[in-house]
């Protein structure tokens, strides 16, 4: 199993030279995204092509805009990625079509060794995917969590911390983020 493979299995791995070395050659195209003038949407959206797995239509992405790899990160089209995003792709993070993520959100796929110390203390390392449906608003400062599903057409309101799935058609808010009333369902 090579080392991107062990980072995308779900099972405990560790860094190596080769994924700092993605780590970085991903920085480096970050820090060209973060660069561009104001108006210089078709050469973020360049770099963004490049980088990710896939970028759709119509997307938008302000920076400053962080993330790991790339290459685990597939954008729908008429996306929109308010400034100060980190998308923590160690691990696959899917945005579903129209998904709005405000400023600062947090999208995080890595976990850590809570019950062994020592594995811990070793830099142990695994992955779980992050998807957020079709339609979906997450407020500023929004963190997702690690092996998170959030259903199509959900709210989820400011500062919220979504540590497991959400359904469809709900406002959620809080730490940890709770349904907190239903939505229409589109028809």
């Amino acid at each position: 199993m090579t080392d991107v493979e062990a980072l995308l299995s779900g099972d405990w791995y560790f860094d190596t030279p080769h994924l700092r070395a993605l780590r970085d050659s991903c920085g480096r195209a970050m820090d060209r995204f973060n660069a561009l003038g104001a108006a210089d949407h078709d050469a973020r959206a360049s770099i963004a092509r490049e980088l990710f797995a896939a970028f759709g239509d119509g997307t938008e992405i302000v920076p400053r805009l962080r993330c790991s790899y790339g290459f685990n990160i597939t954008v729908g089209g008429g996306v929109y990625i308010n400034a100060n995003a980190f998308l923590m792709d160690d691990g696959p993070i899917v945005l579903g079509d129209h998904v709005r993520i405000g400023p600062s959100a947090t999208l995080a796929t890595a976990l850590h060794p809570i019950d062994d110390h020592a594995l811990r203390r070793a830099g142990a390392e695994r992955t779980a995917p992050i998807v957020i449906g079709e339609n979906c608003w997450l407020g500023s400062d929004v963190t997702v969590g690690a092996g998170v599903t959030i259903g199509r057409n959900t709210v989820v309101g400011a500062g919220s911390v979504v540590v497991q799935n959400l359904p469809d058609h709900v406002v959620a808010v809080g730490s940890p983020a709770v349904p907190i009333r239903q939505l229409p369902v589109e028809t």
